[in-house]
């Protein structure tokens, strides 16, 4: 069910060139220092900890994690984790999946943006910087309005890098800063006390120390300054600051030296860790912003927070689907109605019909009942003797689905969109999800044209030719092509109930096509659980063997071992839970072709990704497939806790029984570099072995499990580095190139996006004997799409004499431009706390009006933190101002709320309000008075936050006493 390899960074940057490296917090690796990755993965750890533990003390419930820098994910996962009848089998891959998502599209900066001043904070670029920034945290919030969580997780690594190295690049910290630069995320405040570009900033460095060459003029009034960098010229403004570093040209001229806290053994490295820790709290405040701008589901959803599979299915809706299309919903809803409210119910739900001419649309929802309203609503109607649009109904679907979905798709017919294949096979190796067809009447006579339409619909089938096209699919995705009759349907959706599970992982998958008779071995270990082995194929023989040698023939449906379901093509074997522990054999022979797949649950299982090295040392994402009889590097991550020893990665012909050993060298507690001398010449997938610690055992156990999705090299590679965004109704055009390690050919160019977009291209392009070729393509999003669309371009290259074909797919955000960036502002009106001693006895409320000048309008009102009620009336003020006036009332044991106003762009106002003891006074607070109120025998506080405020206002009289102080000795 859930795929192995991390994909969907690579939508948006696109195969990353190897451009030199401008020095920033190390991308992925590096020894003694604080990377991009451990700040981003820090962040996010301690940020959707403090959701959980929010969560849990509104509905009164313990958290008990402590939130620190210690935090792993699994750890996370298990404590955010509290729905009833949770399984044992508990999954954190989806959260570590969006984790690296966004932590690879931060490292994708240096390698794609390398000489960005902008996206790096380097010369002085604040303003642009910020920009980036802001502008990024509105594609960020407008993508989870949408759903559109890879775009969302994309955009936001990106904007991570940036707001992450102005810590390292700039003088905040030699400043004495103690708190992050808040103004970065804060369009509406100004940009005060930068230096301008007349300006001196620095002193030369004296040997190698350059711990004081920040000019004391320059802290004393606390300017802002980074440093300037460039690897071709030298030239800088008189007197400025240098990045510093080997590749900084301008390092070398006076003043020489630089101020960057990349690592620790940067210009100004003795700071490295300080600008590090600050790096990780701005991530926090910025991911907090984002969080109230959200709310906390689809905060926790953007962060891939969810143990459970999606439940898709595409259904071909012709006249002769009735019977499967009744089958399907009554498989779906009896997964719905028997999980629901548990910790195995589907996550999300995916419906594609499809006929012909027309396929769609896409349903892509949270909502059982929405699910099943839309699949009820499906009828069989016309069609009959001509194929469907399958292939067009499965690229929509596995375009709207997560990563690593299990998707299933009915149908009795072939495909008139067969020449879809090669586009269908590159989504299914980017997104890593698993097909899996089940074709009705496969076998049954072929149609024919001279009989009546109702005849038609009971005659369809798909001859062999046709199934062979599916049949390719399922094998590429680690999925199955299940061919049986209407009568036998009803037996064979047990798979679906199978898949749709959590923790889901694959021990094992092969096919063998041509046929051959082999035994095949595999290693199941004390996590799992649940175990199935799956065969399909034209009347396989095979017999199943235990550790302690006791068998089970195939003709056997209730054996020693287990019980085996025998329907169409399909022999499922599920295995009894006593003595599943140590290596597992089963022999099979078949007259023509066949596949085994092993799954279990268990909350052991490992993402991969391959990358490349890049200009400095260090390791960026690889977009698309790598180059065949090279070497290459894969960046391993996983699950499962500390427990886990990794002893062999390796890449396994899909179709036959050559291995590529991989070299590990660990990079963390469950990170591991992996080193192969080459790619294999035909499809492969990566597998992993090592040793389990289990508590119940005296000595570790080992374990395996294999990526089911193929992978495959290319002697072709193309590459093409787009925008982020791209604006409705406006053209985009984009440049790619081809380069290739073969010899001259001429290579047929496709491309199509799966939203349906205009797109043009160049039919075909020509490697000559310089050994590259550019096109450009041209993107128009129709000017009446919504704000946080995302949209996948997929360009394909294919060899016209040899076949041999790459892709890269690129995502991008359809966004309209904003230009509203003032905060809501909440003021409150007046708080009545009349509150005994025994505080269940009583509750307090609160009053506020809620406004957004002249912005996009409220959205939405909530609280973040309390757990009373929250009501909402609406009126025009004297000056014509729309007031929303939110009215709060709560338990006088509940003590604290935090009204969170968001406005239609995802700006975020809040006022704080906390009651500290028994009060029987009602406070009017003037709205244009922002205050903290204190009553004696009780004190009530309010912190109010708006758009022209960058900090909390309090006017206790301790803080006024305060004030005055400073106001007379000032003056």
């Amino acid at each position: 069910m859930v795929s192995l390899v991390v994909v969907a960074v690579f939508l948006l940057w696109g195969t990353l060139f190897q451009s030199p490296q401008v020095a920033a917090f190390k991308p992925l690796f590096r020894d003694g220092s604080v990377t991009h990755r451990e700040i981003t993965q820090m962040a996010i750890l301690r940020k959707t900890a403090e959701v959980c533990r929010d969560i849990a003390t509104a509905q009164g419930r313990d958290f008990t994690l402590a939130i620190n820098n210690k935090l792993t994910a699994s750890a996370v996962q298990k404590a955010c984790t509290t729905s009833p009848g949770s399984s044992s089998a508990l999954s954190s891959l989806g959260f570590n999946l969006a984790i690296t998502e966004i932590y690879l599209s931060n490292a994708a900066i240096d390698a794609v943006f390398a000489l960005s001043a902008a996206r790096h904070v380097d010369n002085e670029a604040f303003v642009e910087g910020r920009d980036l920034i802001t502008r990024g945290m509105a594609a960020v919030k407008a993508s989870v309005q949408q759903g559109s969580y890879i775009s969302a997780r994309i955009t936001l690594g990106a904007l991570c890098h940036t707001l992450q190295d102005f810590y390292s690049h700039s003088n905040w910290v030699e400043l004495g800063s103690i708190a992050p630069f808040s103004t970065l995320i804060r369009p509406d405040l100004p940009l005060n006390n930068l230096a301008d570009r007349s300006t001196p900033t620095c002193k030369n460095c004296i040997g190698k120390d350059c711990s004081d060459n920040i000019l004391p003029e320059i802290l004393l009034h606390k300017k802002l300054t980074s440093g300037y960098f460039d690897i071709i010229f030298s030239a800088k403004p008189a007197g400025k600051c240098s990045h510093g570093g080997f590749l900084d040209r301008t390092s070398y001229i006076d003043p020489i030296g630089g101020i960057n806290k990349d690592d620790i053994s940067s210009n100004h490295g003795f700071l490295h860790q300080r600008a590090a820790d600050m790096a990780i709290n701005a991530t926090m405040e910025m991911l907090q912003d984002i969080r109230l701008a959200t709310g906390n589901r689809d905060f926790l959803r953007l962060m891939g927070l969810s143990q459970t599979s999606v439940l898709a299915f595409v259904i071909d809706t012709t006249g002769s689907m009735s019977d499967d299309i009744e089958e399907a919903k009554r498989v779906s809803f009896s997964i719905i109605d028997s999980r629901r409210g548990t910790s195995e119910e589907p996550s999300e739900y995916i419906l594609v019909p499809f006929n012909d001419p027309d396929f769609g649309p896409l349903t892509r929802t949270k909502d059982a009942n929405i699910f099943k309203a839309r699949i009820n609503s499906l009828t069989a109607s016309g069609g009959g003797d001509e194929p469907e649009m399958c292939l067009s109904g499965l690229l929509l679907a596995l375009a709207g689905a997560p990563p690593s979905s299990d998707i299933f798709v009915f149908t009795d017919a072939s495909a008139k969109d067969s020449k879809l294949k090669s586009t269908v096979q590159a989504t299914i190796e980017r997104t890593k999800s698993t097909v899996t067809f089940m074709l009705t009447n496969a076998l049954s006579f072929r149609r024919r044209r001279d009989v009546s339409q109702s005849q038609k619909f009971k005659s369809r089938s798909i001859t062999q030719s046709d199934i062979q096209l599916y049949r390719d699919l399922a094998h590429i995705s680690g999925g199955q092509a299940i061919e049986v009759t209407r009568a036998s349907l009803s037996q064979a959706t047990a798979v679906i109930t199978d898949a749709s599970t959590s923790a889901l992982v694959t021990v094992l998958y092969v096919e063998r096509s041509p046929a051959i008779a082999e035994i095949f071995s595999f290693l199941l270990d004390p996590s799992l659980s649940n175990v199935t082995v799956y065969i399909t194929g034209d009347s396989p023989v095979f017999t199943l063997y235990s550790p302690t040698g006791v068998s089970q023939s195939g003709s056997v449906a209730d054996g020693p071992l287990g019980s085996i379901l025998t329907v169409g093509n399909l022999r499922r074997v599920k295995l009894n839970s006593d003595n599943q522990t140590g290596e597992w054999r089963i022999s099979i022979n078949s007259t023509r072709f066949y596949s085994l797949k092993v799954t279990g649950q268990s909350s052991v299982n490992f993402l991969f990704n391959f990358v490349e090295q890049i200009e400095g040392g260090d390791l960026a994402p690889k977009a698309n497939r790598p180059f065949i009889g090279r070497n290459a590097t894969l960046f391993v991550s996983v699950t499962g806790g500390d427990s886990v020893t990794v002893t062999d990665v390796l890449l396994v012909e899909a179709s036959g029984s050559g291995v590529v050993n991989g070299t590990i060298k660990a990079v963390g507690a469950t990170d591991f570099l992996v080193n192969v001398d080459r790619i294999p010449e035909g499809a492969f997938v990566v597998q992993l072995k090592g040793l389990l610690n289990d508590s119940t055992q005296s000595l570790p156990g080992q374990f395996q499990r294999q990526s089911p999705t193929q992978q495959q090299g290319s002697r072709v590679t193309i590459t093409a580095q787009p925008n982020s965004t791209i604006e409705p109704g406006m053209p985009f055009d984009l440049s790619f190139t081809l380069v290739s390690n073969a010899t001259e050919s001429n290579y047929t160019i496709r491309a199509r996006t799966d939203r349906g977009f205009s797109v043009s291209f160049p039919s075909s392009l020509n490697i000559g004997t310089e050994g590259s070729a550019q096109g450009t393509v041209t993107l128009t999003a129709p000017s009446d799409t919504k704000s946080g669309t995302d949209v996948t371009l997929t360009i394909e290259a294919e060899d016209q004499g040899s076949g041999d074909s790459n892709y890269v797919a690129l995502r991008f955000s359809v966004m309209t431009k904003v230009t509203d960036f003032s905060r809501p502002v909440c003021q409150v009106v007046s708080i009545k706390a009349d509150c005994p001693v025994e505080c269940s006895t009583a509750s307090w409320e609160l009053s506020a009006n809620l406004t957004d000048g002249n912005g996009t309008g409220i959205s939405s009102v909530s609280f973040n933190r309390g757990n009373g009620s929250l009501s909402l009336s609406f009126v025009i003020s004297e000056d014509g101002t729309n007031v929303t006036v939110a009215s709060y009332n709560a338990s006088c044991c509940s003590q604290e709320v935090e009204l969170v106003v968001v406005d239609r762009v995802g700006n975020v106002g809040t006022c704080f309000t906390s009651i500290k003891s028994p009060s029987v006074e009602t406070t009017t607070v003037k709205p244009s008075t922002p205050s903290t109120i204190t009553n004696k025998p009780s004190t009530i506080t309010t912190v109010i936050t708006t758009p022209n405020r960058g900090c909390f206002v309090s006017f206790s009289m301790f803080v006024l006493l305060c004030n005055l102080i400073f106001f007379f000795l000032c003056k």
